[in-house]
C-alpha cells in the first residue's frame, strides 16, 4: 500500500513535514508502522501551491529516503498546502506516471489502497470516464482511474457527493463481477483552498487514517514545545499514521467518514457512504 500527508495552514518548509518528525513521511517510506507493507519505495510525489494557476508537481520513482532532491527541495520550498506520497505498487509499473498526487487543472488527488482485481474490472470502470477526460490518463493505476471517474462525476461541483458515486460504481462492477470487497481506501483530493479526505472500505475495515488535533488546544496542553509556536491556529494534518508519539496530538478519522478541511475554518467530520 501506500503512505501519504496533506497538510495546510501557516506556511512552513517542506522538510519540517517530510524529514523533521520522529516518523516523518520519509521515515514511513521504509520504516512504516501501520501500513499494510512497511516498505514503500516504489516512489514518491509533492503536489503544492505557489504563484501559478495550477499546483506544482514532484514525482519521481526512486524511493523517498534515497532521493537526494527531495531532500535538497524540501530545505528550500515554504508551502501553506501540500500533498505528499510515498508509494507501494499494488501491481502496477514503477513509473513517474504512476506515482501520486495526480493533477488535473487546479486539483490534486492521492490514494492509499486498492480497486480488488483492478485488472478483470479496468476496461468496465475505464469506459465510464467522460470521452473527454480519458486521454489524460496518463499512467496505469486504478488510483488514477478513480480520479477521472470522480472527475466525470461532478468532482469540480460536489467532492464528497462525487467520490460517493464514485466509489458506488466501483462496488457495483465489482460486485458484478463476483468480487465481495471491489475498494479499499484513504483518499485525499484539494482544490487548493479546501482538502476533503475520506476514509471507507467495502469490507468496513479501512486504511489508517488521523487528523491533528487544533493547534490552540495543543498549546494549552505542551506549553513549552517550541514546534508548535511556529504554527498558526488554522494549521490542519491530514496522514496515513501519526507523524510523531505527542499524546493527544492525533485523532484517528471513524470508518466511512469524510474530514473537511477549509482554509481558516475548522475541519469537519461528516458520515460517507457510497
Amino acid at each position: 500500500m501506500c503512505r501519504w500527508l496533506a497538510y495546510s495552514g501557516s506556511p512552513v518548509r517542506l522538510e519540517e513535514l517530510l524529514y523533521a518528525p520522529a516518523n516523518s513521511l520519509v521515515m514511513q517510506s521504509k520504516h512504516a508502522r501501520l501500513g499494510a507493507t512497511a516498505v514503500n519505495g516504489d516512489g514518491f510525489g509533492i503536489g503544492w501551491y505557489g504563484n501559478a494557476p495550477t499546483p506544482g508537481l514532484f514525482l519521481s520513482t526512486e524511493p523517498a529516503w534515497n532521493d537526494r532532491n527531495l531532500r535538497e527541495l524540501s530545505a528550500q520550498i515554504t508551502v501553506d498546502r501540500v500533498f505528499a506520497h510515498v508509494r507501494a505498487s499494488t501491481g502496477g509499473a514503477v513509473q513517474r506516471s504512476n506515482c501520486h498526487p495526480f493533477r488535473h487543472k487546479s486539483w490534486l488527488w492521492m490514494h492509499n489502497g486498492l480497486i480488488a482485481q483492478f485488472p478483470l474490472l479496468r476496461r468496465d470502470l475505464a469506459m465510464a470516464v467522460d470521452p473527454e477526460l480519458f486521454p489524460l490518463i496518463e499512467g496505469s493505476t486504478d488510483s488514477e482511474v478513480m480520479f477521472y471517474l470522480a472527475i466525470s462525476f461532478g468532482l469540480e461541483q460536489d467532492p464528497p457527493a462525487a467520490v460517493a458515486r464514485m466509489v458506488g460504481f466501483v462496488e457495483d462492477v465489482g460486485r458484478r463481477a463476483g468480487i465481495e470487497y471491489p475498494i479499499q481506501m484513504t483518499v485525499a483530493v484539494t482544490d487548493g483552498s479546501t482538502t476533503w479526505a475520506f476514509r471507507y472500505s467495502s469490507r468496513g475495515k479501512s486504511r489508517s487514517l488521523f487528523h491533528s488535533t487544533d493547534v490552540s488546544t495543543l498549546r494549552r496542553q505542551y506549553p513549552d514545545n517550541p514546534a508548535l509556536h511556529h504554527l498558526g491556529d488554522d494549521s490542519r494534518l491530514i496522514v496515513s499514521e501519526p507523524l510523531g508519539d505527542l499524546v493527544g496530538a492525533w485523532q484517528e478519522v471513524p470508518e466511512s467518514t469524510c474530514v473537511v478541511v477549509r482554509t481558516g475554518v475548522e475541519e469537519e467530520l461528516l458520515p460517507f457512504k457510497p
